[in-house]
């Protein structure tokens, strides 16, 4: 293993769990609703935070007058938390978890999303004691690529930027990882170009079968 590794930061959506995907498959379950195609060019933006506002207004705009945002919005949340209930962690996850509890690695999350939504998940899931730190999007003035949520669950980690390792699954994640001083694993998510992960130090297919020890002793230095 690498040394002077002293704590990981996990990024949540689309590393930790799979939530990029439960997203589209409810913004498309609405788009058909209506007799309607969601077009899936540029739905996962360059950047963290919410995006539904925006997504709401396209919908709206395509559906014309009769559109009801409420309904459409208890709808598509409704959908997505029945897809939310059999959810986990990701394949291989769970395992790079309990490798790094086993070293005694501290860990955290650093996520643009709400600490709520986080929190929620990991709670169910029975992980989220496993983090010794968090950091949130609700809690920072900007979202990745921006460092700020990275350098902040520094800060509660207590650990110094070049003794940190982070994981992440999309180009602005890895990105701001790199710019808060942080060497970079990406697993990218199904929706993101490998050939973007500029600012990793390690690209990996998958986590699944892939022993932590391994993927950190890949590490560059």
């Amino acid at each position: 293993m690498l040394p002077g590794i002293e704590a990981l930061v996990f990024d949540f959506d689309g590393l930790l769990m799979d939530t990029e995907s439960t997203l589209l498959e409810s913004w498309r379950a609405e788009w058909r609703r209506h007799g309607l195609a969601l077009d899936e060019a540029g739905f996962f933006a360059d950047h963290g935070g919410d995006l539904s506002e925006a997504r709401y207004a396209q919908l709206g705009a395509a559906v014309g007058p009769g559109f009801d945002r409420a309904a459409s919005h208890a709808r598509r949340t409704a959908h997505r938390d029945a897809m939310h209930a059999a959810l986990g962690l990701a394949p291989g996850l769970g395992a790079w978890l309990d490798r790094a509890e086993e070293l005694g690695l501290p860990m955290a999350v650093a996520s643009s999303s709400p600490r709520s939504w986080v929190e929620e998940h990991l709670g169910r899931t029975g992980d989220l004691g496993r983090f010794k730190a968090g950091a949130f999007g609700d809690e920072v003035a900007a979202h990745k690529p921006d460092p700020a949520v990275y350098r902040l669950a520094l800060e509660r980690l207590g650990v110094a930027a070049a003794r940190a390792v982070a994981f992440e699954d999309t180009p602005h994640g890895a990105a701001a990882a790199r710019a808060a001083g942080l060497r970079c694993v990406a697993v990218p998510n199904a929706y993101a170009d490998p050939a973007r992960f500029t600012a990793a130090g390690l690209v990996l297919s998958t986590a699944a079968g892939v022993a932590l020890d391994d993927v950190l002793a890949r590490l560059p230095r």
